[in-house]
């Protein structure tokens, strides 16, 4: 069975979805696999924490920021698309804006992710990332607690 493998890119997205085209023998028809499922939040921070932000890893997994409104901390995971093959360096870290003592942050080989990092931060902005087998990325002062009192985003 011969196979090909192409990438696509999703228009100005960033986001990369992998196509695996198998050619059956002899019969001549053509098997598309799906595409990798990007990663979802789960709740891995726990109890009373939603989703308040995210960063996508194009093609690798995806970093969520959650909040928790009853003690004002914040968490960040890093998650991968995938849990399927082998561990790869997965990190997740937050801090207070350009508050370095203040960072915390969770670094290891996992299969699925990295996390929860939690962090007190009610009323402040935020720094946070997270990075998959190499690839980083990060946000600086989001989330701020002014835009808590007006019912938009947390933090």
């Amino acid at each position: 069975m011969k196979r090909a493998v192409g990438t696509r890119a999703a228009g100005a997205a960033l986001l990369a979805a992998t196509t695996v085209t198998g050619l059956v023998a002899g019969t001549g028809t053509a098997v598309a696999a799906p595409a990798r499922a990007a990663a979802t939040y789960g709740k891995e921070c726990g109890t009373g924490y939603a989703k308040v932000n995210e960063i996508p890893i194009p093609g690798r997994g995806t970093v969520f920021l959650a909040y928790n409104a009853a003690t004002g901390k914040n968490c960040v995971v890093t998650k991968r698309n995938s849990s399927a093959g082998a561990p790869l360096w997965v990190g997740s870290w937050l801090q207070r804006n350009k508050e370095l003592k203040s960072k915390q942050e969770q670094y290891g080989f996992f299969t699925s992710y990295a996390g929860p990092v939690h962090l007190d931060a009610k009323g402040k902005c935020v720094d946070w990332g997270g990075e998959i087998d190499g690839y980083v990325v990060a946000r600086y002062k989001t989330n701020c607690g002014a835009l808590a009192r007006t019912g938009a985003q947390a933090g």
